[in-house]
């Protein structure tokens, strides 16, 4: 799988509220070509974008994500009069801007079932046929395990924070397209081993021009930043 070599953590990274439309407008005003975001289910079981399991840092909202209902969530701010918004939301908006999306399925404790499932099927039919399919990660490899099964025609990518040992075999398990690391947490023998075995490894999150260039000439493929102004000229070449 090709990816950009820039990717817009969280949305707009640091110059948006994190994981909103407003962010993925601008990396695509940017010339970014591809946007993470996080996924998580709301207690109707909707997915929505919001990192934490928590509403309070992102929102004016109090309590759990999987508590709050679609309702009370749509009404939350996120920033700047930013609404959370919902993977459909999120989905259209990528495909008519042209942008790739790494879906992040970031389950509650004790749903990672349940959100994969729900993720994988609207995934499925929110990009249908889009020659730039999402891209479905994980920390979860149970959630990873449930997407190749429901949906196996969408890229998955495995997040480590430290790539284990037996991180080939996780890959080859979950039938994995991308590797995606720690960016702290990494070696250029590691950079090096997983290029042997053909596969795009994904460093996150790199702010610092002198970080990303030492990466890239270890062999590391894409690079997932909040700094969107530093990075913005690389990332529309």
């Amino acid at each position: 799988m090709r990816l950009p070599r820039w990717i817009a953590h969280r949305g707009g990274g640091a110059l948006a509220p994190e994981n909103t439309l407003a962010g993925i407008r601008l990396a695509a005003r940017m010339g970014f070509r591809a946007v993470e975001f996080d996924v998580m289910l709301s207690a109707d079981d909707s997915p929505f974008l919001i990192h934490d399991e928590t509403l309070e840092r992102t929102t004016n909202g109090r309590g759990e994500v999987c508590r709050t209902t679609d309702r009370e969530l749509a009404a939350l701010d996120a920033g700047a009069g930013e609404r959370v918004p919902s993977l459909r939301e999120a989905a259209l908006l990528c495909r008519r801007l042209g942008l790739r999306a790494n879906v992040e399925v970031k389950p509650a404790r004790g749903l990672a079932r349940q959100t994969a499932e729900v993720v994988a099927r609207q995934a499925q039919t929110l990009w249908g046929d889009d020659p730039l399919p999402p891209l479905l990660s994980s920390f979860s490899l149970e959630a990873l395990e449930i997407c190749r099964d429901l949906a196996p025609e969408l890229p998955r990518g495995v997040l480590f924070e430290t790539l284990p040992d037996d991180w080939p075999d996780v890959v080859r398990h979950l039938g994995a397209v991308s590797v995606h690391c720690d960016a702290t947490r990494l070696s250029a023998e590691q950079v090096a081993a997983v290029r042997r075995q053909g596969l795009p490894l994904c460093c996150y999150t790199v702010n610092a021009i002198a970080q990303a260039e030492r990466l890239l000439a270890w062999g590391v493929s894409s690079l997932f930043t909040d700094r969107l102004d530093l990075f913005a000229a690389d990332a529309a070449a």
